[in-house]
């Protein structure tokens, strides 16, 4: 069963352009420090599962591309390195207690900024717009992926790609 997602990158750290230009379109999603998001990952997050590319503490925040999780999890290594921003001290080698996984980029869409999200009606319920979430990673309902995908980005989505 295929799920979906709105997964939040600062364009500082990796934006869709940057994704878009990364070996096969890949990038690991490193730098999750949220107990929940990583949980999603771990238990929820499936190979095949689409994903809506969303840029974060920026000028225009908003969704701005069409990607896919392209792995399983893994261990951050980011959490080991002491010369990472994401280095966690608390975090043992032999138990890592932060993952990542890998985002395949398919398509840079439109800005379909925070107010345009907020202004559709059909939207209400996305957890990225409920007051107070501040987590990277959140579950997208069928109901609001096709709305956005067909509605708002007309179906222009890309085929699901194999790795």
């Amino acid at each position: 069963m295929t799920r979906f997602w709105l997964m939040k990158s600062e364009p500082e750290e990796c934006s869709i352009d940057d994704a878009l230009a990364a070996a096969q379109a890949t990038v690991p999603w490193t730098g999750v420090r949220n107990h929940q998001a990583r949980n999603f990952m771990r238990d929820a997050m499936k190979v095949g599962d689409g994903v809506l590319f969303y840029h974060s503490s920026c000028p225009e925040p908003g969704i701005v591309g069409i990607a896919r999780v392209a792995s399983g999890t893994r261990p951050d290594p980011t959490q080991f390195d002491a010369q990472s921003p994401y280095f966690d001290p608390k975090s043992p080698s032999g138990a890592p207690r932060w993952l990542l996984l890998d985002v395949q980029a398919l398509k840079k869409t439109r800005l379909i900024g925070l107010p345009e999200l907020r202004a559709t009606p059909e939207l209400a319920g996305m957890v990225v717009l409920q007051r107070g979430n501040r987590l990277s990673i959140t579950p997208v309902s069928e109901a609001h992926w096709r709305w956005i995908t067909e509605k708002l980005l007309g179906g222009q989505v890309p085929a699901r790609q194999k790795t």
